[in-house]
């Protein structure tokens, strides 16, 4: 079909001039996405000078002081601790799927907002994504008291299995054995990370600094992926998509330099490093950050550490023998990892992106989570895969806050209201969306709307 030449014209030139977003060029274009370290406590800085809260919770467009509220927030302080001068919208919305939370909101209103939402989507009452809340929540009422166990033992599993493989991979001699047990630990790291996922969107629990055996930080975690990545999907504001330039580069720009284009190999030499260079990023804000920000490093940040500790002390093998095996597993496990996530969902050129011409400029914010994703229906449905390879992807999203094991109980009122209102969801499988990771890294053409009406 031909594009919309003038829709690609225009977004050529926004990608140039880098002074607004491409596929929302009446949004202002993120503070500080392309400077210093691309960490998670830049982009919370830059968001905050973008969002017009002054220093409050910007909800819609209200100001709201919800210092009082933090330490009794049923889903911790830390949430409203991290997002503070910030707008929450997509959050909130998001985050709560009871109506009485809206009325609770009202005790700490202080004023309106000076400026518009420097965000695209919407959250109209008889739009798609609030119908869908709505019914959800009494579909809820229905599921199984006991429906989320099995999250529960498959990543209490994981864990366990990794304490046992990692032992073994330090004590046995044979040659095949320390290769076998290396990887199985590798393996086991990879889907326990993936898995603590789970537990991360939720209210504080001790499941979640499972996380932080990758050496990776689930406080930050809960930043690149929860605040960022889930509610601004595939946009600029995607710090998942940011914090890998310019190394890689999963947006399509006409620029994109030749490692970018390659990044399906460029990315098997980068990956191994992830869960090392996070966690020396956060060290090194300690000496670049002031205040609040520079006490972003926490305790749990070095229980990464306990992994070698224990298998020095289970296996009794020399402790330069531990370092380098445990090493190896963190890097194969970050590989493992980041693999499995770059081809779960986003990564195909039937998920638009910034660059890609949207349906409209100010989008349901659900509508907008299903043309950015694609399922996987040889993933769905099977909880350990469910579990450990990101799936039930949409429903995720939709309602990050729920256990995985629960998804699949909302799934036929998902598709009802999908037809209902002609949301664009798609399903496709496990390799073909590896195939589409390929083409996407590659990808430098925009796409108009006639592309995603036709897929």
């Amino acid at each position: 079909m031909a594009p919309n030449s003038e829709w690609v014209e225009g977004a050529q030139q926004r990608a140039i001039d880098k002074n607004t977003h491409v596929s929302f060029p009446q949004l202002k274009y993120p503070s500080l996405r392309d400077d210093g370290l691309r960490d998670p406590v830049q982009w919370l800085s830059g968001k905050a000078m973008d969002d017009g809260a002054e220093g409050l919770w910007r909800i819609h467009d209200k100001l709201y002081d919800l210092t009082s509220f933090m330490k009794r927030h049923p889903g911790g302080e830390e949430w409203l601790e991290l997002t503070q001068g910030t707008d929450i919208t997509e959050a909130f919305e998001s985050h709560h799927l009871n109506p009485s939370t809206e009325k609770i909101l009202t005790q700490y209103y202080i004023r309106d907002a000076k400026t518009p939402r420097n965000s695209p989507f919407t959250f109209k009452e008889d739009g798609f994504y609030k119908t869908l809340k709505r019914a959800a929540f009494e579909e809820l009422k229905k599921i199984p008291k006991d429906a989320s166990k099995t999250a529960d033992y498959i990543t209490d599993g994981l864990f366990v299995s990794l304490l046992i493989s990692s032992a073994c991979a330090c004590s046995v001699t044979n040659y095949f054995a320390v290769k076998f047990w290396y990887a199985y630990a590798s393996v086991n790291l990879a889907f326990l990370t993936v898995a603590c996922h789970n537990f991360i969107h939720r209210k504080t629990n001790w499941r979640m600094y499972l996380f932080n055996m990758s050496m990776w930080s689930y406080r930050d975690f809960r930043v690149s992926h929860v605040l960022s990545h889930h509610l601004y999907t595939n946009t600029l504001m995607d710090l998942e998509i940011s914090s890998l330039e310019p190394v890689l580069f999963y947006n399509p720009r006409k620029d994109k330099p030749l490692h970018a284009k390659l990044g399906f190999i460029t990315e098997i030499f980068f990956f191994p490093f992830v869960f090392l260079l996070s966690f020396i990023k956060r060290f090194l804000s300690i000496f670049l950050r002031q205040g609040f920000f520079k006490s972003h490093y926490r305790w749990h940040d070095a229980i990464g550490l306990l992994l070698p500790v224990w298998m020095c002390l289970a296996s009794g093998a020399p402790v330069l023998h531990v370092v380098s095996t445990w090493l190896w597993i963190n890097c194969t496990g970050s590989l493992l990892f980041y693999s499995i996530g770059v081809n779960a969902a986003h990564h195909h050129p039937d998920a638009i992106k910034d660059g890609d011409e949207p349906a409209s400029e100010t989008p349901d914010w659900g509508m907008h989570q299903v043309e950015a994703l694609l399922d996987r229906k040889d993933i769905n449905g099977n909880a350990f895969l469910v579990m450990t390879l990101f799936g039930d992807h949409t429903l995720h999203h939709m309602f990050p806050t729920l256990d995985h094991s629960v998804l699949k109980y909302l799934h036929p009122t998902f598709i009802d209201l999908c037809k209902k209102y002609e949301a664009n969801y798609r399903v496709s499988t496990q390799f073909k969306m590896v195939l589409g990771q390929i083409q996407e890294t590659m990808r430098t053409e925009f796409k108009t709307k006639k592309h995603y009406n036709n897929n």
